[in-house]
Parts: structure tokens; C-alpha cells; sequence
């Protein structure tokens, strides 16, 4: 039965398949959006000023590519208007989408020949065209069709027939699982928790929120619900949910209760959960697969022996369903166990969901043994907040906007949660060591070899990262948002004499805590033999609806700038700057 509505993923990368005439340019604009529509005639075109010149067609090709590409890039869904007949036209358009992490969609146009040889007889540009054109490409069109699944298209939708292309009336673009941009919190972000109960459900008591036992009536019974606090008791609380970044399972004493709680709290609208690579283990187990009971895996099984087999299949069915990452409050947050770099944000891949669990490594192993991770959020640029876990470290540090929130509660450390959008960190302490780390927690730090002998006084993440100039900073036209201005813009011509001052003469960066700005003088002054008088100064200010200024007399010389701290110590602590006294003193250029 032909179908009016196609639903399409929001992001998806749309190979339109089919011979020469088969409606192929009017199906898709009828459909979507002229800007969304990339066609080869029109490359064609573009290249050569001739929309059917075949000689053009490898730079025409070239354009469409690169045109797609930039789309991708940016997020759009984008339609692909070609013959795309030949497995080795769609191979590099598949391709296209796997690189920047969308999904390929094919849609067959099949119509019979004889309405296509009508359809290009109606066109005056194709007077020329050899009927045997349109029997090669239905031939290839009908070899395509068993293998588009295997060439990587997510979707493929088969068209037969004039009747089944024309009955398409709307599309209909479903988000992806990870776009949660419509709910904007706020949220209460909790890191690895690795079956410590006992502290998940302490934190959440601090959190404001209440948990209770209750029995187990049937097998959807999980034995224990949370409640947010009675907004008389804690007004925010009552629109505050939950946001769990996997890892629920192994290493501590008790998983399946955790698995109750959080199954319950998602159950009952009050919490998203992302899966952890742990989580994934197990569902592999409890699929059947072949795992190996390591890193924790064997206590989890070892305590879910004598859960019933109703609850185990709810565990396997609810890790099943968990969704990579999200992105949340209009794309200002996004949460995964591992991180998620600005371009795999909101994407739909088996690389995204690789990196959402895993992150990752350099190739290269430490000195205990173990993969080194790849440090992603030292080079993190994005607009978004990220939140994750999946590492350990002693304590949450801010890093380029992003934040990891498990200090290691089943090592003994804390359990920490992320109050968004306030930025407050709110933890309890570990009750016990459960397991041992397979490395020190601190090596997880950008750079653990600053540790004092103390242990106590080192620069933060954010800090080290700063001491390295990174030149796509400082280089090319930049936009920077301010809190008191919408947006500042500063030229490439200025940004490089700026760095050629700085570079040659200025302190160390970290220390220019202001810079002055340069006076505005007015303008000159229409009284004769005046280059500037007060009168005029001050009717400019009148005609800015400023009532009230205050004037001092203007001092001839630069001006300068005395930063002083309490102690180095302070100093390290709030500039980051170690070793270079109590206090500086600069000009307005630094």
C-alpha cells in the first residue's frame, strides 16, 4: 500500500537512486527544502556552464562531494540528487556520511522504462539521449537493490511505480535518539557509580531527593523508589532529574540494587542514563555472548545469581535500550561515559557510540601496563558543556567546558554529582575501598608529575593546558562572547599585531588580568581653532540618554597596571603562575 509520509533521521545524508527520468529532481523538490538539495546537473552547471556536459562530470562530482561534505559538516540533512546507480558512485557518498558520523539513506525511484524515455523525450536538453541509456541504468538500478544494506545504507526505501513516488506527500524527520535538546533541565549529573549503593543513595539524599524500599509485589517491581523532595521542602528540586553516566555495574559490593534504583528512576520520568562500557559487558553476557569475567564482571554475576530471572531479563532489556550520549538545553549540554568531541555531538554512528563508552587511546601503553587515552578535551573547542566519567581522578576539574565527575567512589574515593546549570559539585564520600585502581588515581590528571611533595598545592588542569599557546586561538578572524557584550570581533590584522606585541614584549598571559582600555576622544569640534571643547562631549553623552557623568582631569603618560597576591601560593592558585613572585606591574599593552 503506497505510503504518504516517509520518516527520514533529522540528520541523515539522502541518496535519491534511479534512471535518467525517473522524477528523481522532482521528488526531491517537492519534498525538501532547494538548499538541502545537492544535484549533479546543477555541478554540472556550475563547472562548466553546461548541465549536461559529461565531460565535466569528474569536477562536477569533485564540487558535489566537497558541497555535501560542508553540509555533513555542519549537521544538515542533505539530499543527494544523481542517477547514483553504480555501487561506485554510492560508495563515496556512503563514505561522506560515515566520516562525519551520519546516517546514509537510500530511496529507489523504480519506474518502468517506458516512462522515463517519455519524461526525457519532454525535455528539450534531452533530445540526444540513446534509449539504451535508460535500460543500463535500470539494469544496474535492479543489481543495487540486493546490496544497499550491505554497502552501509541505515535506511532504504523502494519506490515502485509512478503511484508509490507521487503518493509521497510529506517527510517526516524523526530526531535521533540523542537529541534531547528540548528539555533543559535542570539536572543533577552523577558519575561511575560501580554498584556502591550504599553512597549513590546518600548522594541522592543530599541532592534532595528521597529514597524508599518497597516490596516487591511482582516481577515490574523493583523494590525501591525515589520521590523528589515536596517542593515545600525544596522548591528547585521538584522540576530537577537525574542524569546517570553509566558504568552502574561491577567492582561494588552491590550492582543489582543499583541497577533497581536507577531502572526505577528512569522508569519513572525522574532520570536519563547513558551506558558505560561496564554496563555493556554485562549486556553482552546477558546476551549470551562470550565475555571474559574480568575488571569486576565476576562480582556483578556472582550478585545477580540470586536475583530471579525476570529481573535479569529487565536489566538486559533496559541496557539494551540505553542510548549512546545526549544532548540537552538546546545543545548547551551534552553527557557520555567517556566524553564526546564537538563533532561527534548529536551524531549517529558506531564510532560515536565507540567513543560515547570507550574514549579514545594513542596507541601507545604506561607504565602500569594499560592504554594511554587520548587527552580529547585538551583540545576541546566546542560551545557545549560536556560532562563524563569513565576516567578516575582525585578531584572534578573544569577543562575547556568540560568536566569529568568520577573521583573513583568503588576506590575509595568520592561519589560526585554535577548540579547543571548552577556548575555546583555536590559529593559524598566512599564508605570502604572496594577495589583496588589499576592505577593511581592521580596519573589520570593532565599532568600528575606537578603534584607537590605534599600532594596538596599544584596547578589545575585548565592551568597547565593555558601555559601552551595553541595558534588556532589567536589566528584569523575570532568571534568572542562576552558577559557584557553579545559578541566582539576581532580581525585577523589586529589579532596578528596584537601577537606581535605580546610574543616580543608583553608578560606572561596569565598575569594580565586587565588591560586597559584606549581613551575615545571626541570629535573634532566644529568651533573655530578648537580641536575638541567640553560643551560638544557633553551633548554627545545628552544624546545617548546618559544623565549623570562623572569628570576627572586627563594625566598625561601611560597608565599602568599592579597585580599583588597575598603569597605564591595564592598566586598559583588563582593565576595559575608558579615561580615568578608576589605581584607584577604592566602598561595598558601588557
Amino acid at each position: 500500500m503506497p505510503q504518504d509520509t516517509l520518516k527520514l533521521p533529522e540528520l541523515s545524508l539522502v541518496i535519491l537512486i534511479g534512471s535518467t527520468g525517473a522524477g528523481k529532481s522532482t521528488f526531491a523538490h517537492r519534498l525538501f527544502q532547494p538548499t538541502e538539495i545537492v544535484s549533479s546537473d546543477t555541478c554540472r552547471g556550475l563547472v562548466s556552464d553546461d548541465e549536461n556536459s559529461l565531460d565535466a562530470t569528474n569536477d562536477a562530482f569533485d564540487l558535489l562531494h566537497y558541497w555535501v561534505g560542508k553540509r555533513l559538516k555542519r549537521g544538515r540533512l542533505t539530499v543527494v540528487d544523481a542517477t547514483n546507480v553504480r555501487a561506485e558512485d554510492r560508495k563515496g557518498l556512503v563514505a561522506l556520511a560515515r566520516q562525519h558520523h551520519c546516517l546514509p539513506v537510500a530511496i529507489v525511484l523504480d519506474v518502468p522504462d517506458a516512462v522515463a524515455e517519455a519524461r526525457n523525450r519532454e525535455r528539450p536538453d534531452r533530445q540526444g539521449l540513446k534509449p539504451h541509456v535508460i535500460a543500463n541504468h535500470r539494469r544496474l538500478l535492479r543489481q543495487s537493490l540486493r546490496s544497499l544494506r550491505a554497502e552501509g545504507f541505515r535506511q532504504v526505501v523502494h519506490l515502485r511505480g509512478v503511484a508509490e513516488v507521487e503518493a509521497v506527500q510529506t517527510i517526516r524527520r524523526d530526531p535521533l535518539y540523542s537529541n534531547r535538546q528540548a528539555e533543559t533541565g535542570p539536572f543533577d549529573i552523577i558519575g561511575d557509580v560501580h554498584g556502591c549503593y550504599r553512597e549513590l543513595g546518600e548522594l541522592l539524599t543530599r541532592l534532595g531527593y528521597v529514597v524508599a524500599e518497597e516490596p516487591v509485589g511482582d516481577a515490574r517491581d523493583l523494590g525501591v523508589r525515589v520521590v523528589r523532595a515536596s517542593p515545600a521542602e525544596e522548591p528547585a528540586s521538584a522540576l530537577r532529574r537525574v542524569i546517570f553516566l553509566g558504568d552502574l555495574v561491577d567492582r561494588g559490593p552491590a550492582s543489582p540494587q543499583v541497577l533497581r534504583l536507577v531502572m526505577s528512576m528512569v522508569r519513572d520520568g525522574l532520570a536519563l542514563c547513558v551506558p558505560g562500557n561496564h554496563d555493556i559487558k554485562l549486556l553482552r553476557h546477558l546476551n549470551g555472548k562470550n565475555v571474559s569475567a574480568t575488571h569486576g564482571l565476576a562480582e556483578t554475576l556472582t550478585q545477580l545469581e540470586s536475583e530471579p530471572t525476570a529481573f535479569k531479563e529487565q536489566v538486559r532489556l533496559f541496557l539494551d535500550g540505553l542510548t549512546s550520549h545526549y544532548v540537552l538545553d538546546g545543545g548547551r549540554l551534552v553527557v557520555a561515559h567517556a566524553g564526546m568531541p564537538e563533532a561527534m555531538q548529536g551524531r549517529g554512528s558506531g564510532a560515536v557510540r565507540s567513543f560515547a563508552l570507550f574514549g579514545e587511546t594513542t596507541g601507545e601503553t604506561d607504565e602500569f601496563g594499560l592504554p594511554v587515552r587520548y587527552a580529547w578535551a585538551a583540545d576541546y573547542r566546542g560551545r557545549a558543556t560536556v560532562v563524563y566519567g569513565h576516567t578516575p581522578v582525585p578531584e572534578p576539574e573544569w577543562l575547556n567546558n568540560t568536566i569529568d565527575i568520577d573521583t573513583g567512589c568503588v576506590f575509595g574515593g568520592r561519589l560526585t554529582a554535577l548540579r547543571y546549570p548552577e556548575r555546583a559539585l555536590v559529593s559524598v564520600p566512599a564508605h570502604a575501598v572496594y577495589a583496588e585502581p589499576s592505577r593511581p588515581l592521580h596519573y589520570n590528571v593532565l599532568r600528575p608529575s606537578e603534584l607537590t611533595n605534599d600532594n596538596e598545592q599544584r596547578t589545575t588542569s585548565q592551568q597547565q593546558h593555558d601555559d601552551l599557546l595553541d595558534i588556532r586561538d589567536v589566528t584569523g578572524k575570532q568571534l568572542i562572547n562576552t558577559r557584557l557584550l553579545n559578541t566582539v570581533t576581532i580581525r585577523e590584522e589586529n589579532a596578528v599585531a596584537a601577537l606581535e606585541v605580546m610574543s616580543r614584549f608583553a608578560l606572561n598571559p596569565k598575569w594580565l588580568l586587565y588591560l586597559p582600555p584606549t581613551m575615545s576622544p571626541t570629535e573634532t569640534s566644529e568651533l573655530p581653532d578648537l580641536l575638541e571643547h567640553p560643551a560638544e562631549a557633553i551633548a554627545y553623552y545628552q544624546r545617548q540618554g546618559v544623565e549623570r557623568v562623572v569628570c576627572e582631569e586627563k594625566h598625561m603618560g601611560s597608565r599602568v597596571v599592579v597585580v599583588l597576591g597575598q603569597s605564591e601560593a595564592a598566586i598559583q592558585r588563582r593565576l595559575g603562575v608558579v615561580g615568578e613572585g608576589l605581584g607584577k606591574c604592566y602598561t595598558r599593552t601588557g
